[in-house]
């Protein structure tokens, strides 16, 4: 089920109206106001009757919901990138005051990307913001995806989303209910989704789900002290701005949905410049750097992977008019190339285009380590052991076992490379230091889902049943499948009572964690029953006030 804002923000509306200290008073059955007085969002002097916890706890559902989707990706390349940029927004919103320190210890902050191609990016409950591919394929700048992930990340700050629904929480449960099976029934069928749905609004709940004005200028405002606070040229929001302009001056087809739940307006983009310093010259156009335009292409790779597409990326290639392009554009064609023919297992002209693009990168740099990486993923793809990179990778994994690299220096996608490499050659004096290394990654980033997984496949690889099933729980609880994580942990104490009569000390101690995790992940999972029983109590109250016959289970 593809991830589509406006379910993301039904969900949370239905979710909200659930909690068992927020219950809504059971009132007439009606269909939503309307009206622009009817309409009418909490003002910026308004106060949210949502604690932090209740927002985290509604956050961690749909979040749950998104990992499902298979629209969710973790590509390390490309979130690497997106956190070098988010972290900084991060730290700029603490030093200016805007993260309180409650939300700032209680919120995940964390980015979830979406495989799709439509411009967006959203804010969601509890710290988590959603990033689609789309968004990061047209912007041209890391200043302009700092821009719009500055503005939702101060729609969170803000606490907007808290106030959006504790106005929502006069909704009847019958009335949510619907929207929820009407957001369900959307979402397999583009057409109804289409007809349903327009951003953030479905079901003439439009006033409901939106952000207000005065919450879009807010956000708009305080996004742009963080981006200076934070060291990013402010620029980058004007044109982030003049670019959603552009496209909204266009026939809309639906690949901005952005632009509809964010609309711009002539107020909100005078604002912006008159922001800048005075005299600051207006860029016409912003020319990526070569890394960026790299990740662009990744971007627009990935969420593009049809077998005409990839071969597009091969036809740029060889056009007569390629030399003549602009460096950022050659750059950007041959790394889109390489990567769509490696997916098409096109390995020697994969290899070829990587070269090319190499000697337009200055070595030492950024770029010509992502290039660099790709160079290992067309390796891994085509299984070349021999392949000097693979080769070189697996030195490096050796040499690790006598000088360690510093965690706070090691790149997450050059350890999950490494991680594979250890598999693909599957010898011991690979994979121990790659478990080692792993495992003090996971002391400092226990939420790193993929790291779990790569972690559990090195363990099977090296006859570490027990270690491996206790890496797939943590990998599923990073994604909040706690269902997954306790399957995993039970398969784990049936192999320790399978195997009491061999185990070692070793054993015992893990024997111990998985008991304790176990309790811990029991602690999160039974919420998620309740309050599924508790959506299936109130359809059955509203069915007996009523006389209208209740839907059918629902799944949240």
């Amino acid at each position: 089920m593809p991830v589509n804002k406006a379910i993301v923000a039904l969900f949370t509306v239905a979710l909200w109206s659930l909690l068992p200290t927020r219950l809504a008073a059971q009132t007439p059955l009606a269909t939503p106001a309307a009206g622009p007085a009817a309409a009418a969002l909490p003002q910026l002097g308004d106060t949210s009757t949502m604690t932090s916890a209740d927002e985290r706890r509604l956050g961690d559902r749909i979040a749950r919901e998104i990992y499902r989707d298979p629209d969710y990706l973790d590509d390390p390349v490309l979130l690497n990138y997106v956190q070098e940029v988010w972290q900084p927004l991060l730290a700029a919103a603490r030093v200016r005051g805007d993260l309180t320190p409650e939300i700032d210890e209680r919120f995940a902050w964390k980015v979830l990307l979406n495989n799709e191609r439509t411009v967006n990016a959203f804010a969601l409950p509890g710290g988590y913001m959603g990033v689609n591919l789309g968004l990061l394929a047209v912007v041209s700048s890391r200043d302009e995806l700092a821009s719009v992930m500055g503005h939702e990340l101060s729609h969170i700050t803000q606490r907007h989303i808290s106030r959006l629904m504790a106005k929502n929480n006069q909704q009847t449960p019958w009335v949510i209910g619907a929207m929820i099976l009407g957001a369900l029934a959307a979402s397999n069928s583009p057409d109804a989704g289409n007809a349903l749905m327009v951003g953030g609004q479905a079901l003439g709940a439009q006033s409901q789900l939106n952000f207000s004005r005065d919450m879009e200028r807010e956000a708009d405002r305080i996004g742009f002290g963080v981006m200076t606070q934070a060291g990013v040229d402010p620029e980058g929001f004007v044109t982030m701005f003049d670019k959603l302009q552009q496209a909204s001056q266009l026939n809309d087809n639906g690949g901005y949905p952005y632009l509809r739940s964010h609309p711009l307006t002539t107020e909100r983009i005078a604002d912006m410049q008159s922001r800048l310093p005075l005299g600051t010259p207006h860029v016409a156009e912003v020319i990526p750097t070569p890394l960026h335009a790299m990740i662009a292409a990744r971007a627009r790779v990935l969420s593009n992977a049809g077998a005409d597409a990839l071969q597009n990326w091969q036809r740029q290639v060889n056009d007569t008019g390629f030399a003549a392009r602009r460096l950022d554009q050659r750059v950007a064609t041959l790394y889109g190339a390489a990567l769509a023919e490696s997916h098409l297992h096109d390995t020697a002209v994969a290899q070829r285009d990587l070269q090319q693009l190499q000697s337009l990168l200055a070595s030492g740099t950024q770029a010509a380590q992502v290039a660099r990486w790709l160079g290992v993923e067309i390796a891994l793809a085509a299984r070349d052991l021999s392949a000097p990179l693979i080769q070189s990778m697996a030195d490096s994994i050796k040499t690790a076992q006598t000088r360690p690299t510093p965690m706070a220096t090691l790149l997450r996608p050059e350890l999950m490379l490494q991680a594979q490499v250890a598999l693909l050659l599957n010898q011991a004096d690979l994979l121990d230091p790659t478990s080692q290394t792993l495992q003090s990654w996971l002391a400092l980033h226990p939420q790193d889902a993929l790291a779990w997984q790569w972690l559990a496949s090195i363990e099977t690889a090296g006859n570490q049943g027990l270690r491996a099933l206790r890496a797939e729980a943590e990998a599923h609880a990073a994604r909040l499948d706690y269902a997954g994580a306790q399957d995993r942990l039970r398969a784990a104490q049936q192999r320790i009572k399978a195997s009491a009569s061999a185990s070692t000390s070793a054993d015992d101690i893990e024997a111990s964690i998985i008991d304790t995790r176990l309790r811990q992940i029991d602690v999160h999972e039974n919420p998620g029953r309740r309050t599924g029983a508790l959506l299936r109590h109130h359809f059955d109250r509203q069915h007996r006030a009523t006389g209208l016959a209740a839907p059918g289970p629902v799944r949240l």
